[in-house]
């Protein structure tokens, strides 16, 4: 998928755990085969091109397609899976994929455990006896440095913005780049849903600050492209604050 996945498992190990290892990177090897729409021979770029139907696809391209047209609904739009007409899924692709593995790994008995795709997070249980888990979030406009963080148990934390892949994301209203926002980190407790979210936020801008206090049991921390910051009022309810404050 173009990034680099990491876990973390703080759970006693077991051959149960390293066979759900096991599984869990060959899911996500599995998905990259199915969905990257920079493999001209991937299912979702053969259903791009008219030469699959989705009927012919394996079961979790209906899947995910469907929780793309439920997070355009959800967003009012601003989540697309076509950006400039072209079929892609990736917004939804990734912290979905990240998700199933978790749940992988917490079915084998790991109940500890952080799966990291690419800064897309799935948190569960704790870092240790007693301590959350403790994620950086990166600040856009200031390489090495961390913007906020973010601290908790069973959370998922995803962010959306320019510093790593450039103005990526389009406004699928405009059909132009977004560039009101930096970034802009959700957390909530599923990921599926919290990087889809992400995602349409930053297109939205700073039009997502209203629009994210809708959402249940979803915060936000953001940066605009002049170096403000805003985040929604639960923010510091989560255990989340301002790297700087």
């Amino acid at each position: 998928m173009g990034t680099v996945f990491s876990f973390v498992v703080r759970s006693e190990p077991s051959l149960a755990v390293h066979q759900a290892l096991t599984e869990a990177v060959a899911w996500l090897h599995r998905v990259d085969e199915v969905f990257s729409p920079c493999r001209a021979d991937s299912q979702i770029s053969r259903l791009g091109r008219g030469e699959l139907t989705v009927g012919q696809c394996d079961d979790e391209v209906a899947e995910v397609l469907d929780l793309c047209r439920a997070a355009g609904r959800a967003s009012g739009g601003w989540f697309t899976f076509t950006p400039g007409g072209r079929l892609d899924p990736s917004a939804m692709v990734k912290g979905w994929a990240v998700e199933r593995a978790s749940q992988i790994l917490c079915e084998a008995g790991a109940r500890h455990h952080c799966v990291n795709g690419g800064g897309d997070i799935q948190a569960r249980g704790e870092a240790g006896p007693g301590r959350p888990w403790s994620i950086g979030v990166a600040h856009p406009l200031q390489p090495g440095e961390l913007v906020t963080a973010v601290s908790g148990r069973d959370l998922a934390v995803a962010t959306s913005g320019s510093a790593e892949r450039g103005h990526h994301i389009v406004d699928p209203h405009s059909g132009r780049p977004a560039t009101g926002l930096a970034s802009i980190t959700l957390v909530g407790r599923n990921l599926t849903e919290v990087d889809a979210m992400a995602t349409a936020a930053f297109a939205m801008g700073d039009e997502a600050r209203e629009w994210i206090r809708t959402l249940d049991g979803i915060e936000a921390f953001a940066c605009t492209a002049d170096a403000r910051v805003w985040w929604t009022p639960g923010f510091a309810e989560h255990g989340l604050v301002p790297a700087n404050g």
